[in-house]
């Protein structure tokens, strides 16, 4: 009864941005937001690892969620973040376009992906909510961190 009741509570997500597209990934999985910082590059690394970075002590490998993706890279700006995200024993910052926003996310808003969602390898979406006229994709940071997960 218990796990029923807690499985109906809405999910509190990070909204960020990539090439125009929102996504979301849930708050409990965000350690902190970040404005880019100076990276380390890695030699033999996946080229969407774009290297470490030591934050408060904590050498952490930096992902370009662009690249991971198959989007077109672009140069950070102003806007730019990185996501400080903990996926099981993974720290890991995502580099994104901008976020911004915290929104509530109920269960019942969420639907199965579709078959085409813009350009991402459908593995990496858990599922799209839609608020008003905001079309929100939900990644499975699981799966979009897998293999760094092994090379890491």
């Amino acid at each position: 009864m218990l796990t029923e009741v807690a499985t109906k509570e809405d999910m509190k997500v990070i909204v960020f941005q990539l090439a125009g597209k929102e996504y979301v990934i849930p708050v409990h999985q965000v350690q902190s937001i970040e404005k880019i910082m100076h990276i380390t590059r890695v030699p033999k690394t996946p080229s969407y690892v774009k290297g470490v970075l030591n934050l408060r002590g904590v050498v952490t490998p930096i992902i370009d969620l662009r690249e991971r993706f198959g989007i077109e890279t672009k140069v950070a700006d102003d806007h730019s973040r990185m996501i400080m995200a903990k996926v099981g024993e993974l720290e890991v910052g995502l580099i994104v376009d901008a976020a911004n926003d915290v929104l509530d996310i109920s269960p019942d808003m969420i639907e199965p992906q579709p078959d085409v969602v813009g350009s991402i390898e459908n593995t990496f979406i858990e599922g799209v909510a839609k608020i008003d006229r905001r079309l929100l994709v939900l990644l499975n940071l699981e799966q979009v961190l897998h293999p760094v997960k092994q090379d890491v």
